[in-house]
């Protein structure tokens, strides 16, 4: 009897089990972060709406104001958890590969702070999303556990790093195919076989996590779609192109601030970071005000109500949220761009699915893959994700369709937003004032 005990306890001392207890208490824990985040998310977006709808005026004052509040924070205690947080994951897999320090783009300190002070922005209104965040929340946490594991040269800084970056995505969108795809396509480049186990494993278990609390929802519900036919091949063709063009022109906005520094707006915005924040509050309240509300908070809600229950929506709904997602990424706060991006292509969707008289479903998922991949320009990354929110493999071919259609014409428009973002840290080594020159 005390024989085998003994196996097993010198068994799970080993140092193979032993590093996977630590991977797996580091996926569980990043997989509990990520849902805490979503949940406070929602709280802060339901928050905002009800106080907006009771006091109209309220975002004119508030929205200003918390936007400085938070952006002074950044700046002055949490440099690094500005804006959306997958540049900052993408930087801090290069340096850690070159040996150098990374704690100024993902850490304990910087995970927190990003949930705290996303949430924060959410209930002024912002137009930001939750999920590019949940990257480098998600890659923070692995990164920290790096040093607890018993023998560090087994498994590099980086490739915990790129696993908890792709987790982030699959436990936020509930995922786990897109998550593999983020990690090939957007942080890693190339997945190598030492690393696919630990990106695998981490994406189970930080979307057990998500599922075991929030239960296996689709993000945006389930499309009764059938499969594509040849009737499609004309509306692929054109969305694509135009959601393309959207987008390209969207990911070279947003790359403005890093391309003109030189600039009087980008240099006024260097000198005076919080007053310009709440110049950027102020916008985002009037956009919200002309838009009907529409374009506040990440577009989730809305975009929903669209899904579900056919919600006819006003012509200028995609414009509003652009310009809102524009100006909020502008102001500095902890905020990511992904679920504002499918607002802009639901949006899209629905006025072009009126306009034409045309099913609307189909129209508006086409349209969210779309432009989301003409922003990011990641087509397999677009095109699953949205696969999955919508649980619709029927529409796989058209959705990738699309997705590839839109990236080539964004990329003859630019480079790839996170990749150029990404580079601003690099230049520096990810030091401080590379946070402070980009506002990613």
């Amino acid at each position: 009897m005390i024989k085998p005990i003994l196996l097993i306890r010198r068994r799970f001392a080993s140092i193979r089990w032993r590093t996977r207890v630590t991977l797996w208490v580091a996926a569980t824990l990043a997989g509990l972060l990520v849902v805490m985040f979503a949940r406070l998310a929602d709280l802060a977006l339901m928050q905002f709406a009800q106080q907006a709808a009771a006091r109209p005026w309220l975002p004119f004052i508030y929205t200003p104001l918390i936007g400085m509040f938070v952006v002074w924070m950044t700046s002055r205690f949490f440099t690094g958890a500005q804006g959306s947080g997958i540049p900052q994951v993408i930087a801090a897999t290069r340096l850690a590969h070159q040996g150098k320090s990374v704690n100024k783009l993902v850490s304990l300190r910087l995970a927190f702070a990003k949930i705290g002070l996303g949430t924060l922005a959410l209930t002024g209104g912002f137009s930001a999303g939750r999920e590019g965040p949940s990257v480098q929340v998600a890659a923070s946490i692995m990164h920290f556990f790096h040093r607890y594991l018993p023998n560090a040269r087994i498994i590099r800084p980086e490739d915990l790093i790129l696993a908890g970056g792709a987790a982030g995505i699959a436990a936020a969108f509930n995922t786990p195919l897109a998550g593999v795809a983020f990690a090939v396509e957007e942080l890693g480049r190339k997945l190598e076989t030492r690393t696919s186990g630990v990106l695998l494993s981490t994406i189970i278990l930080s979307g057990m996590v998500a599922i075991a609390l929030q239960g296996n929802y689709n993000y945006f519900g389930h499309f009764d779609v059938q499969e594509a036919n040849l009737d499609i091949v004309v509306p692929v063709l054109a969305i694509g192109i135009g959601c393309g063009v959207m987008g390209g022109l969207f990911s070279r906005m947003l790359l403005w601030p890093q391309r003109y520094r030189s600039f009087v707006v980008w240099e006024w915005r260097r000198l005076h970071p919080v007053w310009f924040a709440g110049g950027c509050g102020m916008i985002v309240a009037i956009l919200g005000w002309l838009s009907g509300g529409m374009s506040f908070g990440s577009g989730y809600g809305i975009t929903s109500q669209i899904i579900v229950s056919d919600v006819g929506l006003p012509w200028h709904a995609p414009i509003t949220r652009f310009l809102a997602t524009v100006v909020t990424y502008f102001s500095g706060i902890p905020g990511g761009i992904f679920a504002p991006s499918l607002a802009v292509g639901a949006a899209v969707g629905a006025n072009v699915a009126e306009y034409f008289a045309l099913a609307a479903q189909p129209i508006i998922a086409l349209c969210m893959v779309g432009f989301l991949a003409a922003v990011t320009q990641s087509p397999i990354t677009s095109a699953i994700i949205v696969m999955e929110m919508i649980d619709s493999h029927g529409m796989v071919i058209s959705l990738m369709a699309v997705a590839l259609i839109a990236k080539a014409v964004s990329a003859r428009m630019g480079p790839e937003l996170y990749q150029q973002l990404a580079r601003g840290f690099l230049q520096s080594d990810g030091s401080g004032a590379a946070a402070q020159k980009v506002n990613t």
